[in-house]
């Protein structure tokens, strides 16, 4: 089940779920809106390579804004710190955001149980679109659990700004 915004209001209240800093003014009927923070990041090399660390740049937005470009990834992370023990979030863009062609998780859009931290967003734009730092891009669902939970304790976990991907760590891992 997902929770509604006044539940998610109340929750926050008893520490069910973390959202910091917390408006209640930013809780929607089933969601709750979530800012871009001031910096963004973007890969140095035109060829990624899963098996290695890649270069990564990470530079602030200006004020006057950021034109992103179709055919890249950029980094970005909510201004808010984001996660429950009990409940799941998933985040997607804010439908006037959408409306742009701005995609702003690509893929990866659930966040585990567990999982506290600044959320890295995976901005794709489908043609030249202008950000701001600090503006109101996403929102965050919040999903109810059955089964044993098993809380996240992995290489992203406390995450401050756009982190680069970490799956080189899962070759070293074998």
């Amino acid at each position: 089940m997902i929770l509604t915004g006044p539940e998610i209001t109340a929750r926050v209240r008893t520490g069910d779920i973390r959202i910091d800093p917390f408006d209640a003014d930013r809780a929607q009927p089933n969601s709750y809106d979530f800012h871009l923070d001031d910096s963004i990041g973007t890969y140095t090399s035109h060829v990624l390579d899963c098996a290695r660390d890649n270069p990564f740049e990470q530079q602030p937005i200006p004020a006057a804004g950021l034109e992103l470009q179709p055919g890249r990834i950029y980094l970005a992370a909510t201004r808010e710190r984001i996660g429950s023990d009990l409940f799941v979030p998933i985040i997607r863009a804010r439908s006037s955001i959408a409306r742009l062609g701005l995609f702003v998780h690509v893929t990866a859009d659930l966040i585990d149980l567990g999982s506290f931290g600044q959320l890295t967003l995976q901005l794709h734009a489908v043609q030249p679109v202008r950000i701001y730092p600090n503006m109101l891009i996403g929102q965050v669902t919040f999903w109810e659990t059955t089964g044993e939970p098993r809380l996240y304790d992995g290489k992203y976990q406390g995450s401050r700004g756009p982190q680069p991907s970490r799956s080189h760590l899962d070759f070293e891992a074998r």
